[in-house]
């Protein structure tokens, strides 16, 4: 996939916004480090300056009798000043780079996490928008470099001007020549890294299947199943298959990028000699003095190098705004599911209950209906359990009760106004879910309920009672380090917990708020029936007076909900309390009576 120049050159209109974003980080080290810039900008002009005034000094003193040493000695106590000067400019600046560089890392890290929580749960279900993410993420530490290089950038254009201003006093021709003697240098590198950046960019897929062969290869969450199953060998040979064939196109480039540059630099290396040559003839001529000479040619080889290292890194930065494009792209990104302009506040007591009138749903992309047509009421207070087959839409289901997921057609009432109606945080905020897949966070056992009302997690009197609703607290209290006890194996001294104990640590983030619905979608899988049967049971006399929904594959637990909705294919099939339906006859009684028989 060529990137076209245009592209590149278009890409350098985020600067001025990546700009924007390094002064608001931190507006005193920005301001210090262009005031530092400036001052070394003149400093390579005053140097050679000064040694050309030696230079004709010192051979003017040698042809003088009477010699008078004051104004050499002062011209080399000047010279030395304006070395240690720059040496500590130059150490100022470099200090600054690596602070405000940090800094920009981690304001850029914590925007890219807190725009990545505002976008839809869709969105991160889709391929395309993965490798955008991926790229945007590459791009936090990245643009540290970055940052260095549009700064010196600046520095030496600002460098350039002066000494080009010095040599044009003397020969205007000599800018003339430089010009010349770099641009084919310039032209290759930016071709180069267009060439580069497609690479990457259209690698993107395989080097984010490569991150993921290297994780689950040598982990702690794979580590059972790669030697059970003996996948060690298939593992790293499909890493080396893709990683070869990435290694292989790279190193093409990478070789023709080396040619070519060679050859490009020897015919800018001849042109500055060709320079040189012309004011040695000048000297020898007696046009210019030796001092002079001195200063041309020190000028012409400083101009040389910075205007060969302004275009390269010219075409670097081009380089860069285009992965820069990449995180400024992402951001870009808009969630569809958002809160309206006069959103609603959540009830603060539910009266009526949710609806679901005519609700049907399918993923973007796929041409099936998850759910088609389902209409029904949660009443207040009621516990209301989904049963079903594996894809029957369950999970489904619950995610559009918290708008995690918006109808494709027909909507959901809460008090007979339109979900979509209310303030998007308000309505998450009141509505309590644990998935089945919930997250084993790798953090301390009270953050790890705390998470479930996060903004609750330094109350630990609020944390130890949610241990204690969730039984979590008899696994808490058997920890070293109890509530400050880091779980999972990822960090230093951190304890692992069997699947039953991480499932208690799941439910108690159920009872970290003061949610008006709370939804447990199979969180107890783990479990066996009893215990199941018992958090359930404890559950259901926790939460009295509030609207819950269960999502079980025991049907010995989810007869214990007010009604049972089954669904079929993502549509309503029956509905009705656990006698209801047994006496119906239907597709539940079966599944049921077909458990049953497994206990006896």
């Amino acid at each position: 996939m060529a990137i076209a120049f245009k592209e590149q050159v278009s890409a350098l209109r985020h600067l001025p916004e990546f700009f924007k974003l390094i002064w608001n980080t931190h507006p005193g080290m920005a301001i210090g480090n262009i005031l530092l810039r400036l001052l070394q900008s003149v400093i390579p002009l005053a140097t050679l300056y000064v040694a050309k005034e030696i230079i004709d000094e010192v051979i003017r003193l040698v042809g003088t009798k009477e010699a008078h040493f004051t104004y050499l000695w002062t011209l080399v106590a000047l010279e030395a000043a304006l070395g240690i000067v720059s040496d500590l400019i130059s150490r100022g600046i470099n200090l600054l780079d690596s602070l405000l560089g940090d800094l920009v890392s981690n304001r850029t890290s914590v925007e890219l996490m807190r725009h990545a929580a505002t976008l839809d749960l869709y969105q991160f279900e889709d391929a395309e928008f993965y490798d955008k993410l991926e790229r945007a993420r590459r791009q936090t530490t990245g643009r540290t470099l970055l940052m260095s290089q549009l700064l010196y950038q600046c520095q030496d254009i600002i460098t350039l001007l002066f000494l080009g201003a010095g040599i044009v006093v003397f020969n205007p021709w000599l800018i003339l020549i430089l010009i010349v003697a770099v641009i084919p240098s310039f032209l290759g590198e930016t071709y180069f890294n267009q060439e580069t950046y497609s690479l990457t960019r259209g690698w993107t897929p395989e080097r984010r299947e490569l991150d993921y062969l290297r994780y689950i290869g040598a982990s702690d969450q794979t580590a059972k199943e790669i030697k059970l199953f003996n996948l060690a060998g298939f593992l790293s040979e499909r890493f080396r298959e893709v990683s070869e064939r990435y290694y292989f196109a790279n190193k093409k480039l990478a070789i023709r990028r080396a040619g070519w540059g060679s050859l490009l630099s020897a015919f800018g290396t001849l042109s500055y000699y060709g320079a040189y040559v012309f004011i040695l003839v000048q000297a020898a001529g007696a046009v210019i003095t030796i001092g002079t000479l001195t200063f041309l040619s020190g000028s012409f080889n400083r101009m040389h190098g910075l205007l060969q290292g302004v275009m390269t890194r010219f075409s670097r930065i081009a380089e860069g705004a285009l992965y820069l494009q990449d995180l400024f792209d992402f951001f870009a990104i808009k969630p569809e599911i958002t809160s309206p302009p006069d959103g609603l506040p959540f009830p603060e007591k539910v009266r009526q209950g949710f609806t679901f009138e005519q609700v049907s749903f399918k993923y973007p992309g796929n041409a099936r209906w998850a759910i088609k047509d389902l209409s029904f009421h949660l009443n207040k207070g009621e516990k209301l359990a989904l049963v079903g087959e594996n894809g029957a839409g369950k999970t489904t289901l619950v995610k559009l009760l918290a708008r995690l997921y918006e109808p494709t057609e027909g909507r959901i009432l809460l008090d007979g106004v339109d979900i979509r109606k209310y303030d998007l945080e308000s309505l998450q905020r009141n509505i309590g879910v644990i998935f089945q897949d919930y997250v084993r966070f790798q953090l301390k056992a009270g953050e790890n309920i705390a998470i479930g009302g996060i903004e609750a997690v330094g109350d630990l009197s609020q944390i130890h009672d949610a241990a204690e609703k969730s039984l979590a607290n008899t696994v808490i209290d058997q920890l070293p380090e109890r509530y400050e006890q880091y779980l999972g194996k990822r960090f230093a001294n951190g304890t692992e917990l069997s699947g039953g104990q991480w499932q208690k640590i799941a439910l108690a983030r159920a009872y970290m708020r003061d949610a008006q619905l709370l939804i447990l979608d199979e969180p107890t899988a783990a479990l066996d029936a009893r215990a199941e049967f018992e958090v359930f049971q404890r559950f259901s006399e926790l939460i009295e007076g509030k609207s819950a929904v269960l999502i079980s594959h025991r049907f010995s637990t989810v007869r214990m909900a007010d009604r049972i909705l089954f669904l079929e294919n993502g549509q309503l099939l029956e509905i009705g309390s656990h006698e209801e339906l047994l006496q119906q006859g239907g597709k539940y009684a079966e599944l049921f009576h077909l458990q049953a028989k497994g206990y006896l």
